[in-house]
């Protein structure tokens, strides 16, 4: 990607002074300096020298942004997926334990108390019901 930025840049570069063509300098009767494209006719012009290009800068040592810039190979790309991967699997794995670990508690303990806004109080059979409905269709997405 560098590569084609680069060689994009120099080409429009090259181009624009290639295209630039010749500019030329004349003062007129009142004493008006101009520039235009083409000397007037009849008149006395002098052709002005195209502007210096600044010194590109020179190269760097390959090696010491060879780390820095160089693109990851396949190995450490294919090695930060797996790794990626393994982690999600292992939040997966506490997540479907919390789960079911929480639905055997919700339908072995009919008398349960939770922690809602603040206040303890007891779940009535509808409240832990709709809790068991929603434990099984977490596990039933997420779990094996």
């Amino acid at each position: 990607m560098r590569r084609h930025l680069l060689l994009a840049t120099l080409l429009l570069g090259c181009a624009g002074a290639a295209s630039a063509g010749q500019i030329y300098k004349w003062v007129d009767a009142q004493g008006i300096t101009h520039f235009t494209a083409q000397p007037p006719q009849g008149g006395d012009a002098s052709l002005v020298p195209p502007a210096k290009q600044p010194p590109h800068p020179a190269p760097v040592a390959a090696s010491a942004t060879a780390s820095e810039d160089a693109p990851p190979t396949q190995a450490e790309i294919d090695e930060r997926v797996r790794r990626e991967v393994a982690q999600k699997e292992k939040e997966r794995r506490e997540y479907c334990t919390a789960q079911r670990t929480n639905l055997a508690q919700l339908r072995n303990s009919p008398r349960l108390l939770m922690k809602i806004d603040g206040e303890t109080r007891r779940l009535t059979e509808e409240e832990r019901q709709a809790k068991i409905t929603e434990a099984e269709k977490a596990i039933g997405e997420h779990c094996e």
